[in-house]
């Protein structure tokens, strides 16, 4: 029951972003408080190597010298391992860092980890939700129930903006 509460409290806009230091694939750490100063784009995605989360992927990994020239990381989030990261990672060539959140706190201090259907199935699952940091850690924009076609370009547009 404490999951479906932690669905319930979304974050929003003008809100402090929840501390978070997760491992990831380049084999550190990523955590709010080293970013602090850039902007973020903190994508929560399902499921590695999966059709939605790999397509997010490559457009994010397309349009990441420009992220870069924004001062925005990218940082795409999911419960899978950082083994399970680093074979999905090499296998599309993505330039974006992707962090394991394994045990599931991350994702549920930022409200993404609620229950899902899926053909009449119903799972725990993470929802598909962006958030985009600025440099002193305020959340700016939340995208809830990401559509994959067109949201990295959507993002990028939001930190360049910012």
């Amino acid at each position: 029951m404490a999951q479906a509460a932690a669905k319930s409290a979304s974050l929003s806009a003008g809100d402090k972003a929840p501390a978070f230091d997760m491992p990831a694939d380049n084999g550190g750490n990523v955590s709010l408080d080293t970013l602090k100063g850039k902007k973020i784009v903190l994508y929560f995605y399902p499921k590695d190597d999966t059709p939605g989360c790999t397509l997010e992927g490559k457009d994010f990994s397309a349009h990441m010298q420009d992220f870069k020239k924004a001062n925005t990381e990218v940082i795409g989030v999911s419960k899978d391992s950082v083994e399970s990261h680093c074979k999905f990672r090499d296998k599309y060539g993505y330039s974006i860092t992707l962090a394991s959140d394994e045990g599931g706190s991350v994702c549920e201090n930022y409200g993404v980890w609620g229950e899902k259907n899926m053909y009449g199935k119903k799972y725990m699952g993470i929802e598909r939700t962006t958030f985009l940091i600025d440099g002193q850690g305020i959340i700016r924009q939340v995208w809830n129930k990401v559509k994959v076609e067109g949201h990295a370009e959507e993002a990028l547009k939001a930190a360049q903006a910012l």
